[in-house]
């Protein structure tokens, strides 16, 4: 019984405690007599006890890392029992009677404690982690497939995203069963909430023209009709059904347990159904929260049909309010009748209606989302499901039904471990040379073709991606040596068209995939690419290409992907003001930030053709294997002069210049670095700015040298390991490029934000001034956005002047 002096989540309104008064208590531990069951069905079947012990273990778990734990610094742990209630028979149902070893599934973020509940059960978590939720070293906040210690096939937890991610997945593996011996087989499932049907993630990733033939992709929705804050007014299901369905969606409904089935067929039945179809959700859940002894006043409402009265008088109070609770994504059985009607040609979505919080004292309570139950609801809940709470972690008995399932259900789900992989083995340059005047964006097609010449062997394992913008980021070429990859062969049309310069030759054997104007699922899709060296033992190394000012739109789902262990490479082309007719937002400043903070990434801005060779295949060799990285290439349209680089002849300093431009930049200087008395630094498209500015200067006797970062993540890196703060690549390219014993004024130049580049005036103490991009841009001509954001030869030369008081 509850405490009648807690009111809220935890407790009991001022109506309930009234009838707790003045009625006798049932047997069965319930609150204020509401019946509480993990299931619909209350037949005691195996699948319903192995459902009400995933209840009791996955709110325990919530329990133990809240009640059981001391919480320094004031901050409360949290966790979601309520949500992860409600998806308990979903999961069950899947886990224990549905999936193959070959299935995968992504599990809404706040149903976490279910997750791990059934790993437990199936042996694969081992007991000590269970009450370590949100500590230091045990069950994360949201799923992780990196960081929990046991089965996680998707990291979720940024809504939207981890729900889309095992479309990507099936396209990924897909992909490689038409390039790789794969075997069939597995089904890819998303389990998520109603609530994150208001993603446009989602729909982004639905209406993808690519995703209509996936026929091994299957969502169930957990339809609890509740958010963080409130019962939500109306699901309009109906125009979810239908928003599904014309992107050519299966869509499956799974609205009423069996009990409810059965009296839908009674006389009166019919009226009932209506009456509940109609009701809106705020009163359904009221009816939920209300004693057995009013439920059936509450159901009739005022002037009931005398045949509905009748059915609903021929109930026992108890019966009614089981039968209110009926629906069919907590009936196993319902359950597992939805799941045989998927339909394998096309994707499928399944709406199961539950109860948020289903079998706890916070069932059905609008404020539920983080309500936490009281010790005595524990112990109440530890009765119902044969366990209790000084002793919450035991498993079924040996010789048990339930044990039984148990250990056939681990033995079924059983994966052979995935072959290790070591990478992609690309050569560390090429053998062609590059064009005497040339962009950094024009470079990465031809690129991509030379390797493919070069090495085709380890050349097949690269995937081009692209947002409909593969032709204007100079993927040209190498989609013509490659082809399209579609999951049918298509016909070109204009493949006899002397005038057609690209040809979209699309079939199962192609290299780059077009995906609609999206870069979320652009980002999502490369993640996962980038994820099957560890999931299928197949490593690929996706390159993502997309224009530059977009990458803030598509960052939360990439970072999301290299945190789940997505290894891919990220083109942003053309970028900043050097793109100076496009003008306004088309501008990028803000990226350079972006491409130094994001953990995991290499960030490159080449200013030559063959530092981006050198760079692209060293990125390219961190992919597909354990401990590899992500990378962000940002690229220009503005074409450089080569013989700026200076490139040695000498076969050894060519050597030195490549590892150099490796570890993050060189110098370009025709002095040595003792005679500095400025140092401009600079990335990517202002380099012939800053060479411009050097020649200036030294007709004013100033000596300038200049150092070209190639990789201003590197630095970053370098520095922090000097420091100690964090492991890095090596520290010696500081002092090749900033020698201690000469010290000078630094101008640091960027075509973006110039705090980018700031953290160098931290390598030796040198006095700084920054130049980059901190407005939005406007149409005009290259020398005239450069003028206008100060990044020019001539803003160049006064900094420096300044800098040393002349």
């Amino acid at each position: 019984m509850q405490n009648p002096d807690r009111q809220g989540p935890s407790g009991v309104d001022e109506e309930d405690r009234q009838f707790e008064t003045s009625v006798q208590r049932h047997p069965a531990p319930s609150v204020n007599e509401r019946p509480l069951s993990a299931a619909s069905s209350f037949s005691g079947s195996t699948l319903d006890a192995v459902a009400q012990r995933v209840l009791w273990l996955s709110t325990a778990i919530i329990d133990a890392a809240n009640r059981g734990r001391e919480t320094p610094g004031g901050i409360k742990v949290g966790g979601h029992q309520s949500s992860s209630a409600s998806m308990v028979g979903i999961m069950t149902a899947l886990w224990f009677a549905e999936l193959g070893s070959k299935d995968r599934v992504s599990v809404k973020p706040h149903a976490s404690p279910v997750l791990h509940a059934i790993n437990y059960l199936l042996g694969d978590l081992d007991e000590e982690y269970l009450p370590t939720l949100r500590s230091k070293g045990g069950l994360q906040s949201y799923p992780s497939r990196s960081k929990d210690p046991d089965t996680v096939d998707f990291s979720t937890g940024s809504v939207g995203i981890g729900a889309t991610a095992p479309v990507w997945a099936a396209l990924s593996r897909r992909y490689l069963r038409d390039h790789f011996e794969l075997p069939e087989g597995g089904r890819f499932y998303s389990l998520l909430g109603d609530a994150e049907m208001d993603e446009g993630a989602v729909w982004e990733a639905i209406i993808d023209p690519e995703v209509r033939q996936l026929g091994d992709v299957v969502w169930i929705v957990d339809l609890n009709r509740q958010s963080l804050d409130r019962v939500i007014p109306d699901v309009q299901i109906q125009r979810l059904q239908g928003m599904f369905a014309a992107a050519d969606w299966q869509v499956l409904t799974c609205t009423w347990g069996k009990r409810l089935q059965r009296l839908f067929s009674q006389p009166g039945g019919e009226l009932l159904r209506r009456r509940l179809e109609e009701m809106p959700n705020q009163e359904y859940q009221r009816l939920l929260r209300s004693h057995p002894e009013e439920a059936a006043a509450r159901l009739l409402g005022e002037g009931p049909d005398p045949q509905l009265a009748e059915l609903v008088s021929s109930l026992e109070p108890r019966d009614l309010a089981e039968a209110l609770r009926d629906l069919g994504g907590h009936d196993i059985q319902e359950l597992l009748a939805t799941y045989q009607k998927i339909d394998d040609t096309r994707p499928t979505v399944i709406f199961a209606y539950t109860i948020k919080g289903r079998g706890l004292a916070t069932e059905g309570h609008p404020s539920n989302h983080a309500a936490q139950l009281t010790e005595e609801q524990m112990r109440e809940l530890a009765a119902l499901s044969g366990t209790n709470l000084d002793s919450p972690w035991g498993r079924f008995p040996e010789g048990t039904d339930e044990a039984a399932l148990c250990s056939e259900t681990a033995q079924r789900l059983s994966r052979p471990p995935v072959p290790q992989t070591s990478g992609i083995p690309v050569p560390q340059e090429l053998k062609w040379k590059h064009k005497q005047q040339t962009s950094t964006q024009a470079t990465l097609g031809r690129l991509l073709s030379d390797l493919k010449r070069a090495d085709p062997t380890n050349a097949r394992r690269i995937v081009t991606v692209s947002p409909d913008v593969a032709s204007s980021t100079n993927l040209g070429g190498w989609i013509n040596k490659t082809g399209v990859w579609s999951l049918s062969e298509r016909r070109d049309w204009f493949s006899d068209d002397d005038e057609t310069v690209l040809h979209w030759q699309e079939n199962p054997h192609g290299q780059h995939i077009e995906l609609g104007i999206s870069e979320v699922n652009l980002v999502s899709l490369i993640g996962e690419l980038g994820a099957t060296w560890s999931r299928w033992g197949e490593p690929l190394a996706p390159i993502g290409v997309l224009y530059d000012p977009f990458v803030p739109r598509a960052l939360e789902p990439w970072m999301f992907g290299t945190y789940a262990g997505g290894q891919s490479i990220l083109v942003g082309t053309p970028s900043g003001v050097s793109l100076a007719p496009e003008g306004g937002a088309h501008q990028s400043m803000n990226t350079p930030s972006i491409g130094i903070s994001t953990p995991g990434l290499d960030y490159w801005e080449p200013a030559f053709a063959q530092d981006l060779e050198w760079s692209l295949l060293e990125a390219i060799s961190h992919l597909g294997r354990p401990g590899g990285r992500s990378a962000y290439f940002r690229l220009s349209t503005r074409p450089v002069e080569q013989s700026l680089a200076a490139l040695p002849e000498d076969p050894a300093l060519w050597e030195r210049r490549r590892r150099q431009a490796l570890a993050g930049g060189y110098r370009i200087s025709t002095h040595p670095a003792d005679k500095d008395d400025v140092v401009l630094v600079g990335a990517g498209a202002v380099i012939p700015n800053l060479c411009e500015a050097a020649e200036t200067l030294d007709t004013h006797g100033v000596k300038a040298g200049i150092v070209n970062v190639t990789s201003p993540s590197r630095l970053f890196q370098a520095m922090r390991s000097r420091d100690s703060l964090e492991p890095g690549p090596g520290t010696a390219i500081l002092e090749q490029l900033f020698p201690t014993a000469h010290p000078a004024p630094l101008i640091t130049v960027l075509d973006g934000h110039p705090h980018a580049l700031s953290f160098l005036a931290g390598v030796r103490g040198d006095r700084t001034r920054t130049l980059g991009v901190t407005e939005y841009g406007q149409s005009s001509s290259l020398p005239e956005a450069h003028a206008l954001h100060g990044i020019d030869a001539g803003t160049i030369t006064s900094a420096a002047l300044d800098s040393l008081g002349r």
